[in-house]
């Protein structure tokens, strides 16, 4: 099942993602509010909206890599190599 949902956002261009993400961010700030007042039926459907914006942010994310130069990666080695000698 969740392979399904990941090639389905594998197909969406970039300007459909974004606005999948806020539409879907939208659904789990309303559905917080909603099981904060009344409560829902099933409130596993908030971990699920979750789920799905981590997986819009992570393809957004991989074009986003996908689209860097070679010397902007090498710049981001570096970056996190510092930071990990922390």
């Amino acid at each position: 099942m969740a392979n399904q949902k990941y090639q389905e956002i594998q197909g969406l261009s970039i300007e459909e993602l974004n606005t999948e993400l806020a539409e879907l961010q939208e659904e789990y700030q309303k559905l917080q509010f909603d099981h904060a007042t009344t409560g829902l039926d099933n409130p596993l459907v908030i971990r699920e909206r979750r789920r799905e914006i981590a997986r819009v942010k992570t393809e957004l994310r991989k074009r986003e890599m996908g689209e860097m130069s070679e010397a902007q990666l090498a710049k981001r080695s570096k970056i996190r190599q510092r930071r990990s000698k922390k």
